[in-house]
């Protein structure tokens, strides 16, 4: 990296959440368990559309959205507004990714200021990680339903270091999507790519400064940065 960060920006969805039982909130309101994919991805796509229009729909009105659209042609077991809720209820049950407690609780310790930057609710955010036992090792939960535009508009970095006083060079975002990082690297931030599913990174994104595979090889990823050997 060209600069030390002093702030460390966690993307939450995915990243610090473990979202595979969404599936099966699926499976309970009677649809295909794969749909639970399908869903999130068209919901990122249409986050991402709105932010490329200039405009912002929270994350929740969005999701119910398509899920409304996408069980229209499924068999459900209960009313559709029933299912819509029950799936959109998920969120608030799920728990960190195992690695996360540790490596969350080792970068506070090495001095960091941690935050949260998410296309999904601050409450939300706050839930996990009340749960998880690491709510007080962040400084603010950030959520991009108070900034122009949905992440990986530069406008929603930009926000972040506003509220937290600080130039973008001085934030390191760390996530599991490659559009995150290279929305975030082209704002001015470095980069952190949580690498958990072990597969490579698109070319067409700008690469990450930093590579790992779980959220507890970060601290000693960004020693050598901090002039620790």
């Amino acid at each position: 990296m060209t600069a030390t960060p002093s702030v460390i920006v966690f993307d939450v969805n995915e990243t610090l959440s473990d979202m595979s039982p969404m599936g099966g909130r699926f499976e309970e309101v009677g649809a295909p368990v794969e749909l639970a994919k399908l869903w999130f991805a068209s919901l990122l796509r249409d986050g991402f559309a709105l932010a490329a229009a200039g405009s912002n729909q929270g994350f929740a009105a969005i999701g119910a959205a398509v899920l409304r659209e996408l069980f229209a042609r499924a068999e459900l077991n209960r009313p559709l507004d029933d299912a819509v809720q029950h799936v959109m209820d998920g969120f608030g049950s799920l728990d960190v990714h195992s690695d996360v407690p540790d490596g969350i609780r080792s970068l506070a310790d090495a001095g960091y200021r941690l935050v949260t930057l998410s296309n999904g609710s601050a409450r939300i955010a706050g839930k996990l990680l009340d749960d998880a036992g690491i709510r007080e090792s962040f400084e603010a939960l950030l959520s991009v339903e108070d900034a122009p535009a949905w992440k990986p508009a530069r406008a929603s970095y930009e926000y972040a270091a506003s509220r937290l006083g600080v130039e973008p060079g001085e934030m390191l975002l760390v996530a599991v999507h490659p559009w995150d990082i290279h929305g975030a690297a082209r704002a001015g931030l470095r980069t952190a790519w949580l690498n958990r599913s072990g597969g490579g990174y698109p070319a067409h994104f700008e690469a990450p400064d930093i590579t790992v595979a779980a959220l507890t090889e970060l601290p000693s990823a960004l020693a050598p940065a901090r002039g620790i050997l």
